[in-house]
């Protein structure tokens, strides 16, 4: 049976672990930590979904080194904290490990066989030094955009808000048979996955929102339906998808959706307060860098002007770094 790891099972990773366990699918095991962890080797672990609750028993550790090397490996830690787990990831990874990185944001692979000029470059914004870049190394890399949503309603427990899809995609733009194979565990798990050759395209229609929703929400405390609604908030959320665009199309992304549609798309979400919002109230990290400076990284690149998003970017470093 495939053996699968999700490195970082907290409500998003667990979802999608305790999928892959209850289809019985594959050999699932996860990597937590805390009162969470605790609580899944206690009880098990539980997901409330359409009102209804399922409880599934994976293997459980803070210890990668139990676990031993997997046929792939899942992993929904926020991008900050990649390079933190490197030396943790060595014990899961064997000669054909597959790495599926979930994360919000430009992916730190984003250039491996991306084909234009800037073929092979490391950013530095989402990869220091290129330590993922140089240790795990790009070839293992799948790309994922999760459309899900979900939180802890406790220690154990998983709440599913909405969303069912997890799309994947090579960085060279290949239909793989390990891609291919991954898509089909995670369907036969009730997991909507399809494999694309444009993934870019799709990180950039996630990311369009993200960069710019969440530092205006840290900024102004507002959920997404309020700020596409208020006209000066969301004149500022255009123009900052405007830049973006700029970029993106500079590198070959095509958008699929016009800024309004966009916006659009946010403002159906309702109430919600945006994941980095969360972040910043809690006093933990955040995804900024990621999310825009990575996107002002890619500005300087290409010679474009991006004054709506430094602006933006430089309030909201400030509004984090203060918290």
């Amino acid at each position: 049976m495939t053996r699968i790891c999700v490195f970082g099972a907290g409500a998003i990773g667990g979802l999608i672990g305790a999928r892959l366990a209850r289809a019985d699918v594959a050999d699932v095991a996860l990597v937590a930590r805390g009162a969470h962890l605790e609580a899944m080797q206690a009880k098990g672990l539980s997901v409330t979904q359409a009102g209804e609750t399922f409880t599934v028993h994976p293997k459980v550790s803070a210890d990668p080194r139990e676990l031993g090397r997997q046929d792939y490996v899942i992993l929904t830690l926020k991008a900050y904290a990649l390079p933190g787990i490197v030396d943790a990831l060595a014990p899961l990874i064997g000669p054909d490990t597959v790495l599926l990185f979930g994360q919000n944001g430009l992916p730190w692979w984003y250039f491996y066989k991306h084909g234009g000029r800037f073929d092979g470059h490391i950013l530095e914004s989402v990869d220091p030094g290129g330590l993922l870049w140089k240790t795990l190394g790009p070839e293992r890399a799948l790309g994922a955009v999760i459309w899900q949503a979900a939180e802890l309603g406790a220690p154990g427990h998983i709440v599913h808000g909405f969303g069912d899809r997890l799309t994947i995609g090579e960085p060279s733009g290949e239909i793989s048979d390990r891609a291919r194979k991954l898509s089909a565990l995670l369907e036969r798990a009730g997991v909507k996955s399809p494999v694309r050759a444009d993934l870019r395209n799709e990180i950039w229609l996630k990311l369009w929102g993200n960069l710019s929703f969440n530092p205006v929400s840290v900024l102004t405390g507002g959920t997404l339906e309020a700020l596409a609604r208020d006209p000066g908030t969301r004149a500022v959320l255009a123009a900052m998808m405007e830049e973006a665009r700029a970029i993106g199309e500079a590198l070959g992304v095509v958008f699929s959706v016009s800024v309004e549609e966009r916006l659009d798309m946010a403002a159906k979400v309702g109430a919600h307060r945006s994941s980095m919002l969360q972040d910043v109230d809690a006093g933990r990290p955040t995804e900024l860098d990621a999310l825009l400076g990575a996107v002002i990284e890619l500005a300087q690149m290409t010679g474009i002007a991006t004054p709506a998003l430094k602006l933006v970017y430089d309030l909201a470093r400030f509004r984090v770094l203060a918290a």
